[in-house]
C-alpha cells in the first residue's frame, strides 16, 4: 500500500493518495472486474482535478467576495430580466466570446450578478478575471510606466476567457486611462468575454472617458457588437437592508426617483 501511495505521489495522483485503499476495499466488497475497478480509480482521480481546478480558478479570479445566482432575490429585483440572466447563466455567452454590459443605478444588484455568472463560470472550469474599473486603471498605469504594458495585457487581459470588469462611470477616467481602456476592449474584441458593470447609459459614457466621443463610439462599436445588454431598474438592495436595521434616511432621499435612461451611443 506504502508503494502504491508513493508512486502516485510521484505520478501526480494526488486524489487516489488518500482514496486508493477506500476504493479498492469498496470494489471488492462489490466483487468487480479489474476494469470496474480500474474505472473508479480514474472517475476519483479524474473528480479531484476538475474539484482542486475548481477551487484554483474560484481563488485566482479575484472575486471580492462569493455571490451566486441563486442568492439573487429577483422578488425584490423586479426591475431585473430574470429570463435574461437564466439564459446568460448556460454560459453559451462565453463559448462564443460575447460580452455582458448590466447597466443600472446603484444598488440593483449589478456587481452581484457579474461576480455570480463569474463564480459560474470558474466552477466550469472557465479562468476568469474579476477587476473594479479603478484597479483597472491603476494597475494599467502601473503597467506602462514600468514599460510593461504588453506583459499586463498578455498575461492579466487575454488570459482569462472571462474579464470582468465592476463599476465603470463611477470615477471619471484621464485621458490616458482612457486609451489604456480602449486597448483592453480592443485586445479581447471577438477573442473573450467581458462583462461590464455601470451606472451610465451608453450616451453619457463619453463623460467617463475624457470627453472623447469618437473614442468611445469606436470602444463601444467594438463591445457592443456580441454583446447582451442588461437593462436594471428599481429600489437599492442596499437600502432596504438599511430599514431592515432600522436605518432611516431623509425623506428627500428615500423618495428619490431614478430616471430611467434610454439605449443610446
Amino acid at each position: 500500500m506504502e508503494r502504491i501511495r508513493e508512486s502516485c505521489r510521484q505520478l501526480g495522483l494526488h486524489t487516489l493518495v488518500d482514496s486508493y485503499a477506500a476504493i479498492a476495499e469498496k470494489s471488492a466488497k462489490d466483487e468487480c472486474s479489474f476494469q470496474d475497478f480500474f474505472d473508479r480509480l480514474l472517475r476519483a482521480e479524474q473528480q479531484g482535478r476538475q474539484e482542486r481546478s475548481r477551487t484554483l480558478l474560484t481563488r485566482t479570479a479575484g472575486f471580492p467576495v462569493i455571490k451566486t445566482l441563486e442568492q439573487y432575490d429577483f422578488q425584490f429585483g423586479t426591475g431585473t430580466p430574470k429570463a435574461q440572466i437564466t439564459e446568460l447563466a448556460s454560459l453559451a455567452f462565453v463559448e462564443r466570446s460575447e460580452n455582458v454590459v448590466l447597466l443600472g443605478p446603484s444598488g440593483v444588484g449589478k456587481t452581484h450578478l457579474a461576480i455570480a455568472l463569474g463564480y459560474r463560470a470558474a466552477q466550469a472550469g472557465i479562468k476568469t478575471r474579476f477587476v473594479t474599473a479603478a484597479d483597472l486603471m491603476l494597475q494599467l498605469a502601473t503597467s506602462h510606466r514600468q514599460d510593461r504594458l504588453k506583459e499586463y495585457l498578455r498575461r492579466s487581459i487575454n488570459t482569462p476567457r472571462l474579464l470582468i470588469i465592476d463599476e465603470l462611470g463611477y470615477l471619471p477616467f484621464a485621458r490616458d486611462e482612457a486609451n489604456h481602456f480602449f486597448q483592453v476592449i480592443a485586445q479581447r474584441y471577438e477573442r473573450g468575454s467581458v462583462v461590464i458593470t455601470s451606472n451610465l447609459p451608453f450616451a453619457q459614457w463619453d463623460t467617463a472617458f475624457a470627453g472623447d466621443a469618437t473614442m468611445t463610439a469606436a470602444m463601444l462599436d467594438r463591445l457592443l457588437h456580441h454583446a447582451h445588454v442588461v437593462m436594471m431598474s428599481g429600489e437599492s438592495f442596499r437600502l432596504r437592508e438599511r430599514r431592515k436595521a432600522g436605518i432611516g434616511l431623509p425623506a428627500s432621499k428615500q423618495n428619490a426617483k431614478v430616471g430611467q435612461n434610454s439605449i443610446g451611443a
